[in-house]
């Protein structure tokens, strides 16, 4: 029971992130707005972690098994993408280098990695 009461809550914010994405004119999907809402909530202590600790770990045990339906949606869409395919494999390939830059230099920035790092050289 405390499962489903745990995920009640998750979806509950999901619905309000729904809600939200109808009310604001931006180009930010809904899920993005719940998961902001849910953040919030647990910041600022409104929903203890402990509300959602177990249902959101699951849920993240699970997540590889909800890209199946995608992975399942690109082969029926095959004739379609393997005339693309190499955009497609240049694109993921160099989009992921960059995110992965750009995550890195955010992080650094955001702990002072470059100031340590100028530290150790003295």
């Amino acid at each position: 029971m405390r499962y489903l009461k745990q995920f009640g809550i998750i979806l509950l914010i999901s619905f309000a992130g729904e809600i939200l994405h109808g009310l604001v004119p931006l180009p930010i999907p809904a899920s993005i707005y719940g998961i902001v809402l849910l953040f919030a909530a647990l910041e600022l202590k409104l929903l203890p972690v402990s509300a959602v600790k177990e249902a959101s770990a699951f849920l993240i045990e699970i997540m590889p098994v909800m890209f199946i339906p995608a992975a399942v949606g690109l082969t029926d869409s095959w004739s379609v993408v393997k005339t693309a395919l190499v955009p497609y494999v240049v694109i993921t390939v160099v989009t992921t280098f960059v995110v992965m830059v750009v995550s890195g230099k955010v992080v650094q920035g955001m702990t002072g990695g470059e100031k340590r790092k100028e530290g150790r050289k003295r």
